[in-house]
């Protein structure tokens, strides 16, 4: 039996380097509430994301919870996201004692419809919460013009957008802010981690509040908040990756291409659109399988894949709308059956990291094609 192939595979920098920064950790006694290394990473990422204010968070959750908190919604009042997103998306809403609203996706990029939006903005309505998946960007235009107009906020989850660009603009100089992941599976990762940005300078004091307790020196406490702190071992390993994700990304962009040679002749298969303007953050790729037009259906790639020691990654699906928390709750759609309960069931995610092989390739091909 082949090795096991994973959809995803962590980005981790060389032990032996990583041991002399963590040396230095243990020779300064300091190994968290923001360290060296924490403030050192932190404000590499500014500059790699390009906005001035990007505070690192434990994990990529918190760094949403936080950012729904920033902006002082309206209790039990309503943010519009989407269903085809990890479930701490609906989550953070709900955790910050707000109305999670799902709408429907758009069919080529599977990010959130404005015209499903506008359709679910009711006077409850506080913000719209967008998710850039699978490195596909949203509408951004179109949203931040629909916020505009009702005077709502514009939040982003950025988890699958590092590093992404739209026509040389950072994504983090997007809407009112944007939340990242940097757990092991992303492309950037500090083991856990996330990331808040926005592009206000005047952010960065209260979201310093938010991630420490609210704490402002020995004897204030100024503000409610919670411990989102990235320890300096993450950041030490953040340090280390951050310069080895442009060469991971080259690789993944060769990678893209060589599943783009066979993929996208076979009829039923549809790949991750090339969106203009945007330069792809190579997280992930994701394809759609119509079972009508290609002959068999995702879950039969899923099961033959597996057979081959293959495990592609039915993402998303179930759906948040298919949990438990959310089962009852609507989908905003202009179309009679959303087109997310469609492609719940068509969606799968391949391979995608530098640990592909061309023979890994050669055996993925061959499954599709089998008759």
């Amino acid at each position: 039996m082949r090795p096991p192939l994973y959809v995803t595979r962590p980005l981790l920098p060389d032990l032996a380097e990583l041991n002399i920064l963590l040396e230095s950790v243990w020779a300064s006694n300091i190994i968290t509430n923001i360290g060296p290394l924490h403030q050192k990473l932190e404000q590499e990422l500014r500059q790699v994301l390009g906005v001035p204010t990007a505070m690192l968070f434990n994990n990529g959750t918190i760094a949403l919870l936080a950012a729904l908190k920033l902006f002082k919604l309206p209790a039990k009042s309503e943010v519009i996201t989407t269903p085809l997103t990890f479930a701490a998306t609906a989550h953070a809403i709900d955790w910050n004692g707000l109305v999670p609203v799902f709408v429907d996706v758009l069919p080529e990029t599977l990010t959130i419809d404005p015209a499903a939006v506008e359709l679910a903005i009711t006077d409850k309505t506080s913000a719209i919460l967008g998710v850039h998946v699978y490195g596909n960007v949203c509408e951004l235009d179109a949203l931040q013009r629909i916020a505009d107009r009702h005077g709502l906020k514009l939040l982003y989850d950025a988890a699958h957008a590092f590093g992404t660009t739209v026509d040389g603009t950072p994504i983090a100089s997007f809407g009112d802010g944007s939340a990242f992941s940097f757990h092991a599976t992303k492309l950037f990762n500090t083991v856990e981690g996330g990331l808040l940005a926005t592009k206000h300078p005047e952010d960065a004091n209260d979201i310093y509040f938010l991630r420490n307790f609210g704490i402002k020196n020995e004897e204030e406490v100024v503000s409610i908040g919670i411990n989102g702190k990235l320890n300096e071992m993450q950041a030490a390993v953040g340090i280390l990756n951050l310069a080895l994700v442009d060469e991971e990304r080259r690789q993944r962009s060769v990678l893209r291409e060589k599943y783009l040679s066979f993929l996208s002749k076979i009829d039923g298969v549809l790949c991750q659109p090339v969106q203009p303007g945007v330069s792809n953050s190579e997280q992930y790729f994701p394809i759609q399988i119509d079972a009508e037009i290609f002959g068999r259906s995702r879950d039969d790639i899923y099961e033959a894949l597996k057979l081959e020691n293959i495990f592609a990654r039915k993402y998303f699906h179930p759906i948040c709308t298919d949990f438990e928390p959310y089962r009852d709750f609507k989908t905003y759609s202009v179309h009679n059956m959303p087109y997310v309960e469609t492609v719940k069931t068509r969606v799968l995610c391949l391979p995608f990291h530098s640990g592909v092989t061309d023979e890994d390739l050669k055996v993925i091909e061959r499954v599709f094609l089998a008759t």
